[in-house]
C-alpha cells in the first residue's frame, strides 16, 4: 500500500505531537530540523526564558510612581505571590527571601504552559525531565538548604514528628526521608501528567475529525472547550507548584509551626 492511501494512525498522530524531538514542525511550512545538541523542547525553554528576559529586564517599568499596563499586572502576580504563598508557608523573613524563587517557578512554568497553546510552539512542561528538573530544584531545598540552614540535626529534627515513641522513631524517620523524594516526585508528575493529558484530549479530537470527516465535526467544539480549560490549568498548574514548593520548603526549614 502506498504511503499515500495508508490509513490514519491517530496514536501515532497524537504522539507525534505531544513527544520531544528534533524537528521543529511550523503550521504551512516544512519542518525544521534542529541539531543534535537542541531539542523541541529545550528549543521552547530557550524562547520562553528569552521573552521572560525581555519582559522584565526590558517591558517592567520597575520605578513607576503609579504602575499601568504590564507592569501592574507583574507587579499584583507578585504581590500575590509574596503574600498569599510566600509569607504563609515561609514566615515574613523567608517568605520575602524566597519570594523571587517562587516567581521564577510561576512565571516560568506558566509561560512554557500558554505558549504550547500556540500551534506554532511546543508544551516543554509536557516532558516529564523539564518537570523533573525543576522537581529537583524544590528537592535540593528540602535536603541540602535545610542542612545548610540548620544543620544535620536539624535536618533530622524536621523529619521527627513531636510524640514519636523511641522505638519506632527510626521507622518514622524513615518514612519521612521517603516522604521528601515523594514530595519531589509529585511536583514532577502532577505538572508534566496534567499538561500532557490536555494536549492529547484536544489532539485526539482533532484527529477524530480527519479519520471520519464531517460526522465527527461536532468535535472541534469539544476540542475548543478542552483549549479553553487548558488555558486556566495553565494558570492552575503553575499556581499549584509554586504552592506546594513554598509549602514543602516551608515544612522542612520550619518544624515546629
Amino acid at each position: 500500500m502506498s504511503s499515500s492511501t495508508a490509513p490514519f494512525k491517530i496514536d501515532e498522530y497524537v504522539l507525534h505531537h505531544v513527544m520531544n524531538s528534533h524537528e521543529w514542525h511550523i503550521p504551512f511550512l516544512p519542518p525544521v530540523k534542529l541539531p543534535v545538541f537542541l531539542s523541541l523542547h529545550a528549543l521552547m525553554i530557550v524562547i520562553w526564558s528569552v521573552l521572560l528576559l525581555i519582559v522584565f529586564l526590558i517591558l517592567y517599568r520597575k520605578n513607576q510612581r503609579v504602575p499601568t499596563g504590564i507592569t501592574n499586572a507583574l507587579e499584583a502576580f507578585v504581590q500575590f505571590i509574596r503574600d498569599d504563598i510566600a509569607v504563609p508557608s515561609l514566615g515574613q523573613k523567608d517568605g520575602v527571601h524566597y519570594t523571587p524563587l517562587l516567581c521564577t517557578f510561576f512565571f516560568f512554568i506558566l509561560g512554557l504552559n500558554l505558549i504550547g497553546m500556540i500551534p506554532l510552539f511546543a508544551t516543554a512542561t509536557a516532558n516529564i525531565n523539564v518537570t523533573f528538573a525543576l522537581s529537583f530544584i524544590v528537592l535540593l531545598f528540602l535536603t541540602v538548604g535545610t542542612m545548610l540552614r540548620n544543620g544535620i540535626g536539624g535536618f533530622f529534627h524536621a523529619l521527627t514528628p513531636a510524640g514519636v515513641p523511641i522505638l519506632i522513631l527510626p521507622i518514622i524517620v524513615a518514612l519521612e526521608l521517603l516522604g521528601v523524594f515523594i514530595k519531589a516526585t509529585a511536583l514532577t508528575v502532577r505538572l508534566f501528567a496534567n499538561m500532557l493529558a490536555g494536549h492529547m484530549v484536544i489532539l485526539t479530537l482533532l484527529g477524530l475529525i480527519v479519520m471520519y470527516g464531517l460526522i465527527a465535526l461536532p468535535a472541534l467544539a469539544l476540542a475548543v472547550a478542552i483549549s479553553a480549560l487548558e488555558v486556566f490549568v495553565a494558570f492552575l498548574q503553575a499556581y499549584i507548584f509554586t504552592l506546594l514548593s513554598a509549602a514543602f520548603i516551608g515544612q522542612m526549614y520550619h518544624p515546629d509551626h
